[in-house]
C-alpha cells in the first residue's frame, strides 16, 4: 500500500525522468525506487512498465559504473517476475546478448543480480527459455557458476534448473553445454544447505526427462553424492530440503538404466532410495545377459537377498522379478 501510494501521487513518471539525468547517484536512487516500486504485485510493476522505465532501464545495463547496474538490473528483475507478459517485455528491449556481460561482472552484486534477471525470464516459458539458450545465455550462466562461489551461484543454479524443467530438448541444451559439472561441485563445494539443495533440484529437473538424461547425470557420479547427503545427519532438518534431495535423486533413478551408477548405491541406499534402485534393476536386468553376469559378480545379487521387504510390497514384487532372471541354484 506504501509503494500504491507513491504510484497514486504520481512519482512513477518523474523517477523515469531521473533515470535519464546525468548525475550518476540520482540515477542509482531512481532505478533503486522503481525496484522497490515493482516487486510487490503486477500491477505495481506495470505501472513502471505504463511509465515507460523498461526502455531507460535496459540502455543502461553496459553503465561502467556497477551500483548503478545493480539497481538497474534488480528493476529489470523485480518487473520481469510476476508475468509471462511483463518477462516479455523485458525481453523486448533487448536485453540480450548485452545482459550476458553482466555475469562476467567484477562485482559480485552485479553478477548476482544479473544471473537474478535471466532466471527470471526462463521460469516462465519454454519460449523465453529457448531465446536464452538461443543468445548463448546458458553457456554463460555456467561459466558464471564455475567461477565463482557461495549465495551468487544460486540464481545461475536456479536458471539452470528453470530451463532443464520445461522440456527434453532444452535439458539437453544444459547437459550439452557442459552445465552438469559445476552442477556436481556445487554440491561438494557448498557448505549452505540452500545451495545444495538448489543444485540437487536443478539436476534433478536435468536428469527427470529420459534414460538418456538420466544416463548423462548418472555418468558424473552425481547419484553417489546425493545419497551421502540424504543421508548426512548434519544435512538440515528442513523438510523442503530434504523432499528437494530425496525428489531429485527419486526423479533420476526412475529413468535411469545405466547399471553401473547404480551399483554402488546398493549398498549404502536407506530402504526408502532402495526401492527405485531395485526398481531399476528389476527393468533392465530381464532383458540384459551381460548385466545379468555383472549382477552377480560385483555382489549386486547377494546383496538384493538380504534385503528384508514386505511380502506383498512393490519392493518385494522387484526382488522376486530380480530372482527369476536367474536359476534357482544362483539365486540359493
Amino acid at each position: 500500500e506504501l509503494s500504491q501510494a507513491v504510484v497514486d501521487a504520481g512519482a512513477v513518471p518523474l523517477l523515469v525522468l531521473c533515470i535519464q539525468e546525468p548525475e550518476i547517484a540520482l540515477k542509482r536512487i531512481a532505478a533503486s525506487t522503481l525496484s522497490d516500486i515493482s516487486k510487490h504485485s503486477p500491477e505495481l510493476a506495470q505501472a513502471v512498465v505504463d511509465a515507460g522505465a523498461i526502455a531507460y532501464l535496459a540502455q543502461m545495463i553496459p553503465n561502467p559504473d556497477a551500483k548503478l547496474k545493480r539497481q538497474v538490473l534488480s528493476a529489470l528483475s523485480q518487473i520481469a517476475k510476476h508475468s509471462v507478459d511483463l518477462a516479455e517485455l523485458v525481453v523486448e528491449a533487448e536485453i540480450f546478448p548485452v545482459v550476458l556481460t553482466c555475469l562476467k561482472d567484477s562485482d559480485e552484486y552485479v553478477k548476482k543480480n544479473g544471473a537474478t534477471l535471466i532466471r527470471e525470464i526462463a521460469k516462465h516459458t519454454p519460449e523465453l527459455s529457448q531465446l536464452i539458450v538461443n543468445s548463448g545465455g546458458v553457456a554463460a550462466v555456467i561459466d558464471c557458476i564455475g567461477s565463482c562461489r557461495g549465495t551468487v551461484r544460486l540464481p545461475g543454479i536456479m536458471t539452470l534448473g528453470y530451463v532443464a524443467a520445461h522440456s527434453e530438448n532444452l535439458s539437453m541444451a544444459v547437459i550439452v553445454s557442459k552445465g552438469i559439472p559445476p552442477l556436481c561441485l556445487c554440491l561438494i563445494e557448498e557448505h549452505e544447505d540452500h545451495i545444495k539443495a538448489a543444485a540437487a533440484w536443478a539436476l534433478g529437473q536435468i536428469g527427470r526427462h529420459t534414460v538418456e538424461h538420466a544416463r548423462h547425470v548418472a555418468v558424473a557420479n552425481v547419484l553417489p553424492t546425493l545419497l551421502d547427503i540424504f543421508v548426512d545427519t548434519n544435512s538440515s532438518e528442513d523438510l523442503k530440503m530434504k523432499a528437494s534431495r530425496s525428489k531429485a535423486l527419486k526423479d533420476i533413478l526412475q529413468k535411469c538404466t545405466y547399471l553401473p551408477a547404480l551399483e554402488p548405491l546398493l549398498h549404502e541406499a536407506p530402504p526408502s532410495i532402495m526401492k527405485h534402485i531395485i526398481g531399476q534393476f528389476s527393468k533392465v536386468l530381464p532383458h540384459d545377459s551381460k548385466a545379468r553376469r555383472l549382477f552377480v559378480t560385483t555382489g549386486g545379487l547377494k546383496k538384493v537377498q538380504e534385503i528384508k521387504a514386505e511380502p506383498g510390497s512393490l519392493l518385494q514384487e522387484y526382488i522376486n522379478t530380480i530372482n527369476n532372471c536367474y536359476p534357482e541354484e544362483v539365486v540359493r
